[in-house]
């Protein structure tokens, strides 16, 4: 991988394959969307998430088994779990506890009592996701689909994400989906390979994802902002729903942009 790194920083963007706008809505019904197991919060963030659309994009349908990396306080998990509940199944592959970072185990306990808390949740299955690390065997070529939703930076900072991507690539049908939605960095500005302000480059990591044996098979803008200008005093955590804005500064400024502009890539585990 830090040959591949290397020879990526050299160049700075990859021109896409295809660009699709994904207007079509998958199944998701406002009942769902708009459901009492959600807080307003959560629901107002619909309109910069765009799950209908994101979905639909990857071709998500409601008997499918899919696998929602690290979905921390269980954002999209909310959308998934009744979707999927009646034909399909959610598989929750969250932060080892035992991980050893407290971070990780207050995030996995927060997740663990908001599934216990609701019967909507009580299909989806959790389990220990430490990349390269948990056994994983027993869902070897079981997922429809695998998604992974703003976390790409945090595997490139902790120098995991081959590790994902090899549990990933296995965890999938030949066939399968990997869908990735993630910030994205100006294609102008220079790459980095850890993501330390929580922004990547579009085409870097359509490289690396590549590399580790996936196709890319189509590109959506739907999750875009053309408002955010990737760059911000404390990277992508300046703006919504975070809003670490500076001392001093313009917070509505920050909180008009909205949330962050995000690539979002569809691509197979070739048959």
């Amino acid at each position: 991988m830090n040959k591949l790194i290397m020879t990526c920083v050299v160049c700075l963007v990859v021109i896409p394959l295809s660009s699709s706008m994904a207007q079509e809505k998958s199944g998701l019904t406002d009942q769902i969307l708009a459901g009492d197991h959600r807080s307003e919060q959560n629901i107002a963030r619909n309109q910069f998430r765009h799950p209908q659309e994101t979905l639909a994009f990857f071709g998500i349908q409601p008997d499918m088994t899919v696998v929602e990396l690290w979905p921390g306080g269980g954002w999209y998990t909310e959308v998934l779990a009744p979707y999927l509940s009646d034909d399909g199944q959610l598989i929750a592959a969250h932060f080892d506890p035992d991980g050893g970072s407290d971070y990780y185990k207050k995030s996995r306990l927060g997740f663990d009592q908001k599934m216990a808390e609701n019967p909507i949740y009580k299909n989806v299955k959790t389990i220990d996701f430490n990349p390269g690390e948990s056994d994983l065997s027993a869902f070897n070529q079981k997922a429809d689909a695998v998604l992974t939703f703003r976390s790409l930076h945090n595997w490139m900072r902790a120098d995991k994400l081959e590790a994902v991507l090899e549990d990933v690539f296995n965890m999938l049908k030949p066939g399968g989906v990997f869908g990735v939605v993630e910030h994205r960095a100006d294609a102008k500005a220079e790459i980095d390979p850890q993501a330390k302000k929580g922004y990547v480059n579009q085409g870097y990591a359509i490289q690396l994802i590549e590399a580790a044996g996936f196709k890319l098979v189509d590109i959506s803008e739907v999750n875009a902002n053309p408002k955010d200008s990737a760059d911000h005093p404390n990277g992508v955590w300046t703006i919504l729903p975070t809003l670490r804005v500076p001392k001093g500064a313009d917070k509505a400024s920050y909180e008009a942009i909205g949330e962050s502009d995000r690539f979002t890539l569809k691509f197979i585990k070739p048959e």
